[in-house]
């Protein structure tokens, strides 16, 4: 085995073609998710913090006395529930967003940071950030702010890392999975910008998430400065 790969949210979208293009072949590859999207799988609401000592457990043991050549956590695990003003959000509905989107990228992040650092291996932590890090959309307000503490929070722990140790944050583009959907169906009264999601649609300029997760395994092989906050469509 040459590398160890975690994967949040790899039972659909951009996170189960992750899975499907690991580029080394014989990797060990572990979803972290409810549902199971790999054939190991680490079952966790990351919208739970209950559930996320479960998992800095899970990075320990396994990378106790790890000896390949990669270590590899990608958290894309993510939500756009609920869409609509925050005053008049359901606030469990908020409050989960808040954790998984905000809340959990930290937590996790910095346990596989623990539980990897007497490794002498290259290891890579990803996180999957958003143009809406940057644009403030109305209705969006738990996810916007979770893409922004992501990126910013990447910025500031890339410029703690040893030579082994690669921390950046990705923005995939607008990518044709069920949040896009979700997002579609919303009414205008709760997202203002969502014509434009139609657009982008009936045009054709969703990316797949195979494309997605083909440019993000790219980021290994570039010599991206630690701490990089990187969109695959300026890439």
């Amino acid at each position: 085995m040459t590398a160890l790969v975690w994967i949040s949210g790899a039972s659909a979208g951009i996170g189960a073609a992750l899975a499907a293009a690991v580029p080394f072949p014989d990797a060990r590859v572990i979803d972290i998710s409810r549902s199971g999207g790999t054939t190991e799988h680490v079952r966790a609401d990351l919208s739970n913090p209950a559930d996320w000592q479960l998992v800095e457990q899970h990075f320990t043991k396994e990378l106790a006395e790890y000896d390949g050549d990669h270590a590899i956590f990608i958290h894309n695990a993510g939500t756009i529930t609920p869409i609509g003003p925050a005053a008049t959000a359901d606030p469990d509905a908020y409050t989960r967003a808040v954790l998984l989107n905000s809340a959990s990228p930290q937590v996790l992040g910095a346990a596989f940071l623990r539980a990897s650092a007497h490794l002498t291996c290259e290891r890579h932590l990803i996180l999957l950030s958003s143009g809406a890090a940057k644009t403030a959309y109305a209705g969006w307000s738990s996810y916007n702010a979770g893409k922004a503490a992501v990126e910013h929070w990447v910025r500031t722990v890339g410029q703690e890392q040893p030579a082994n140790s690669h921390v950046i944050a990705v923005a995939p583009g607008v990518v044709d999975t069920a949040m896009q959907s979700e997002i579609r169906a919303t009414d205008e009264a709760d997202f203002p910008s969502v014509s434009r999601f139609h657009d982008l649609k009936r045009s054709g300029a969703l990316v797949t998430p195979q494309s997605a997760a083909a440019g993000i395994w790219s980021l290994l092989t570039r010599n991206l400065p630690n701490g990089s906050c990187v969109d695959l469509r300026h890439l």
